[in-house]
């Protein structure tokens, strides 16, 4: 299958030592960001004006894309639609380029599947995954082509009505011949094989009573989905995806083996190759203790098809739907430090970046730890002794840090402390404590031995700001009151 018997899949020796090729990697992104501050410093994209930025490594997005393109042609003959999940980094831009690196767009809401099309991801590389999709985003994405996975029997029933007349007066009910369906969309169910939770519950969509799919071990599902699959010939996918952050990769090849079996047992059924593509999700989980890739999606693509090599022999396409992994390790968020105190002896960096651009660091800085790096006020690496310090966001309330405790080189007035490995998810939940705006998001490469900004989103302004809180409505509740007054008789 292409794999290199010598290593281990994720550019590690017999032995598990990281190969020179990952090492090299890891430095030359450091490298790549270590000048991006620099020239962002120089440039006027951060300073006084603009104290908080995104800052996205392009060709980092670009050599993350090709490393799952390569992972999988390497296990497996059969077509494969890697999907980017769009909550991850929800920015049209990003979903541009990574089209043109051939990867699609997996969404979860009609917000998302617009960003999609807006940035001009064609149908039959989407998605449509969601627990409560709506009878409105069903119809648009059968209207469209778009595949759809099913999420639970009554939105299988909804489904049933979009696509079809009725037999009988009970929705949902169809002969085993029901006929092909008129759509384009490639249509499955999602199951939730229940194979436990990794170690951050709240993103373990595996467990027992994960809100997810069907959960194939409760009594009679599986009948139930071995019945449907039965009676809708027009059936053709099976979607399972386990969790992702805090996930073992033993745990995730445990779901896409049972979800291939469950595949397996329906085609034996129907005596044909009814279910022809296994969605088997995302979830790689990602280091956010260096810049190195572990894992890497080669070492998956391995553990995959060593688990379950039906799944690779060509008889079934593969959709992924990566996000975090694809993302991560190439944002930076960049605050400038706006002062430098003390309290109780402990060095306090108070900056622009807080709640507001990391909500799960400030509230479970435990499960979400990020790493810091100190630039001077020039973008320098700032040297020194490490002192232990805490980088504070601009929040009103003791809890907002984005770290507490961290030996750092002393950071000062003017300096910088950037936030790594924030490209997913840090720059889709901004959460508006303060009123505080959205900062601006810049991609960055280098040509002709200069660093060069492109602007991904512009920063949110003041009026957009009051815009978004109701300023074009300022006396709806004054005059609702007078109008009620004036109504009563009384």
């Amino acid at each position: 299958m292409g794999i290199d018997a010598h290593t281990t899949g994720d550019g590690q020796d017999a032995q598990g030592n990281q190969s020179d090729a990952v090492v090299a990697t890891a430095a030359e992104r450091a490298r790549r960001r270590d000048r991006a501050v620099r020239a962002a410093v120089e440039q006027g994209i951060v300073g006084p004006e603009a104290p908080v930025v995104g800052l996205l490594d392009v060709e980092g997005i670009r050599e993350s894309a090709r490393g799952l393109r390569d992972a999988f042609r390497a296990v497996t003959r059969a077509p494969v639609l890697h999907a980017f999940a769009v909550k991850a980094t929800p920015l049209v831009p990003v979903l541009r380029l990574l089209d043109t690196e051939g990867v699609g767009a997996e969404v979860a809401s009609a917000g998302e599947l617009a960003l999609a099309r807006a940035a001009g991801v064609p149908p039959e590389r989407t998605v449509l995954d969601s627990p409560a999709k709506t009878e409105a985003e069903l119809r648009e994405a059968l209207a469209l082509g778009i595949a759809v996975n099913a999420d639970n029997p009554q939105e299988l029933d909804r489904i049933d009505a979009l696509l079809h007349a009725p037999a009988t007066g009970r929705t949902g009910a169809y002969a085993a011949t029901s006929p092909t369906p008129a759509t384009r969309s490639p249509i499955g169910i999602r199951v939730n094989p229940q194979v436990g939770e990794g170690s951050i519950e709240a993103l373990s969509t595996a467990s027992t009573t994960s809100k997810f799919g069907v959960a194939l071990k409760d009594e009679g599902a599986r009948d139930w989905v071995l019945r449907t699959y039965a009676q809708r010939p027009w059936l053709t996918r099976l979607h399972a995806h386990s969790g992702s952050q805090g996930m073992p990769l033993e745990l995730m090849a445990r779901a896409v083996a049972e979800t291939y079996e469950l595949a397996e047992e329906i085609n034996r059924r129907a005596g044909r190759q009814q279910v022809d593509t296994i969605d088997i999700g995302g979830g790689l989980p990602v280091n956010f203790h260096s810049d190195a890739d572990e894992p890497t999606y080669a070492r998956y693509a391995l553990l995959l098809a060593e688990t379950v090599p039906g799944l690779f022999d060509g008889r079934y396409g593969l959709v992924t739907e990566f996000g975090r992994s694809l993302l991560a390790k190439h944002g930076t968020v960049l605050a400038r430090v706006e002062y430098a105190k003390t309290a109780g002896g402990r060095a306090i960096a108070v900056t622009h970046a807080g709640v507001q651009v990391a909500t799960r660091t400030v509230y479970a800085p435990t499960s979400w730890p990020l790493r810091i790096a100190a630039y001077d006020a020039k973008g320098r690496p700032r040297t020194g002794p490490a002192v232990v310090q805490d980088v504070a966001g601009p929040a009103c309330f003791a809890g907002d840090l984005l770290a507490r405790g961290r030996a750092l080189p002393r950071l000062e007035q003017g300096d910088y402390a950037a936030a790594l490995d924030t490209g997913a998810y840090y720059f889709a939940h901004h959460y508006a404590y303060n009123s505080l705006p959205r900062p601006g998001i810049h991609g960055f490469t280098r040509a002709d031995g200069e660093v060069r900004f492109a602007t991904v989103r512009a920063p949110q302004t003041l009026e957009e700001i009051v815009e978004e809180a109701g300023g074009a409505h300022l006396s709806a509740l004054t005059d609702l009151d007078r109008t009620t007054s004036a109504d009563d008789p009384s």
